[in-house]
């Protein structure tokens, strides 16, 4: 009986050992992006400052992940925006970039908390200036009425956060089947005594394969507090080929409230790298057709980047804005110093230099 006894407590021993054995335990990681530049905007006055993020926004982060066995695996990032020229947090919040933990599946994965929209993957991934406040970025689409899609919105359901990042959220997101992937996003009001007028709905789907990649999104962003209705459609793609990097985007604002905010953008680039050099050029538009005001900025940007290394990378670039219009507030890829346009003098011409590091 003993030997019985002993033989099947070994024996449990074991095949908890085993299924315990599954779990490889948590992996975690620190990481970080550093970028700073010189920057110089010649317009009606001229300024030279430092600025933060050129190529990348700077950052650091935390991220980890657990193999929990039988195709599951938990997963989380925490990551912070860091104004390189200042030491001030990116987003006005110490995790502003993301925050987020989840579970991952066989057949995709969820996630919930602080995370970027398909509006800012998009438009950083599709784009050889990223979606940077510098070059001809991104960026330099929105301003419909105050309304920033691609920054994350001045106006965007304040609860909310999006639609670039989008606060209180729950994501789904599928895995690659043969290329085709696809995802949701909701993005929950959480407004007192109104909870469920304020949110956003963000849906994407993407294929990448044979050198092609495109994506595709619609994202509904409501906040009636505001008066804000708002729906976005957007979609880029880049093809690779050899050396070379073909992108292109578009994206339509159409806002259903009475102030009328709406607005639409498109950009196309190209790039080609030689060992360490990588040249590329790129031309953006952002057109206003608010019914406060009418306006249209343009951006045609070129830039060099050297890698020292795997990490490490000099570049630069000049940009040159063009605004204009009736009304119509002056737009570059980021904030504009008080005195750099006129009503009569809008345009500005960029010049950047500076270093990206990452770790």
């Amino acid at each position: 009986m003993k030997t019985k006894i002993l033989a099947l407590s070994a024996l449990a021993l074991a095949a908890s050992s085993a299924a315990f054995a599954q779990s490889s335990g948590p992996q975690v990681t620190l990481y970080g992006i550093l970028d700073a530049n010189v920057q110089v905007l010649d317009g009606a006055a001229r300024q030279t400052r430092v600025q933060s993020g050129g190529l990348s926004g700077s950052r650091f982060g935390v991220r980890g992940n657990e193999d929990l066995g039988g195709g599951l695996r938990a997963f989380f990032t925490l990551e912070s925006g860091i104004n390189v020229d200042d030491g001030t947090y990116g987003q006005n919040a110490f995790w502003g970039r993301q925050a987020f933990v989840g579970l991952g599946t066989p057949w995709g994965k969820v996630s919930l908390g602080r995370q970027y929209g398909s509006i800012y993957t998009l438009t950083n991934e599709f784009s050889q200036f990223s979606n940077v406040g510098t070059g001809a970025s991104t960026a330099v689409i929105g301003g419909f009425g105050g309304y920033e899609p691609v920054r994350g919105g001045n106006v965007s359901a304040a609860a909310n956060g999006g639609p670039a990042r989008v606060n209180n959220s729950v994501k789904l997101e599928s895995v690659n089947y043969g290329g085709f992937s696809a995802g949701a996003l909701w993005g929950m009001g959480e407004v007192a005594g109104g909870t469920t007028d304020n949110r956003v709905a963000d849906i994407y789907g993407r294929y990448t394969g044979h050198g092609v990649d495109a994506m595709v999104s619609l994202v509904d962003d409501k906040a009636d507090a505001l008066g804000q209705n708002l729906r976005t459609v957007s979609a880029a793609a880049a093809y690779d080929w050899n050396s070379f990097r073909f992108n292109g985007g578009v994206m339509q604002v159409d806002d259903r409230s009475a102030a009328d905010r709406d607005g639409q953008g498109y950009w196309l680039g190209a790039s080609y790298r030689l060992g360490q050099h990588l040249f590329k050029g790129q031309y953006v538009e952002s057109k206003n057709d608010g019914a406060l005001a009418d306006g249209k900025t343009q951006a045609f940007g070129v830039g060099y980047q050297y890698d020292l290394s795997k990490r490490t990378a000099l570049y630069s670039s000049v940009t040159r804005f063009k605004n204009d219009g009736v009304g119509y507030v002056s737009r570059a890829a980021g904030a504009i110093p008080a005195g750099l346009t006129t009503v009569n003098d809008r345009n500005l011409t960029e010049v950047v230099a500076g270093i990206r590091h990452s770790f």
